[in-house]
Formats: C-alpha cells, structure tokens, sequence
C-alpha cells in the first residue's frame, strides 16, 4: 500500500509542477505582449501582440490547468479549447486590424510607404508594373 501510495504522489507532483510551467509560460507570453502593447507604435502591431498573446498565451494556461485535472473528457475539452482558441484569436485581431485600417488609423512606417493605399508608388514599390522602361 505505501509503495502504490508513493508512485500516485509521484505522478501527482510531475503533473504538477509541469503544470505550473505551462501556466508560468502563458503568464510570461502575456507578459511580453504587454510590453508590446506599452512600446509598439501603432494599431497593426499592437493586434499582432495581443493574437499572438491571446492564441498561445491562453492554449499554455489550459494546457496547465489540464496537467491537475487529467483525463480523456478534459483532453477533448482541451483541445477543442486550443483550436477555436487559435482559430478566434487570429481572425479577431485581423477585424480589429481592417477595421482600424478603414477608419484611418495611422500606419507607422519609416518610410512613409503605404501599399495598401492603392495609390501605385512610382518604379521603386513596383518594378514589373513600371512603364518608364
């Protein structure tokens, strides 16, 4: 009984502590994308920051929280967590980002070049479309 005892407790604690260092991750992913919200310059990269934090971020956190309560019901709960997890995260940070775009939302660039604007650019955006040859 003791040895059966001491193997559950030793699964229990390995679970546990990795675990804890998938949550640990996901609070480090969120971390970072905090400090790019903070310092990046405009809409467009701060909504790559947050997907990118929403998508992995989340998908380590419940990936922790499945290392304490394991089990073939929790694994499918997991994984279809992960996808649409995924799946969301992405698709929402590109409406932010069009809809940012379509209302006028400053695009940095340090070259002041912007070729979504439609405007064609001259021979140095395009050179297959120069007519100047």
């Amino acid at each position: 009984m003791s040895v059966e005892f001491d193997l559950i407790m030793h699964d229990t604690l390995w679970m546990s502590i990795v675990g804890q260092a998938f949550i640990v991750l996901g609070a480090l992913v969120f971390l970072t994308a905090t400090v790019g919200i903070i310092t990046l310059p405009d809409l467009y990269t701060r909504s790559s920051a947050i997907a990118t934090a929403a998508g992995i971020g989340v998908s380590f956190v419940l990936t922790g929280a499945f290392f304490f309560l394991p089990g073939v019901e929790n694994a499918v709960k997991l994984l279809a967590a992960v996808v649409l997890q995924l799946l969301t995260s992405a698709v929402g940070s590109m409406a932010l980002a069009r809809s940012g775009y379509l209302i006028g939302s400053a695009v940095y660039s340090p070259t002041h070049h912007n070729e979504l604007d439609g405007s064609g650019g001259g021979a140095t955006d395009h050179p297959e479309k120069d007519v100047r040859r």
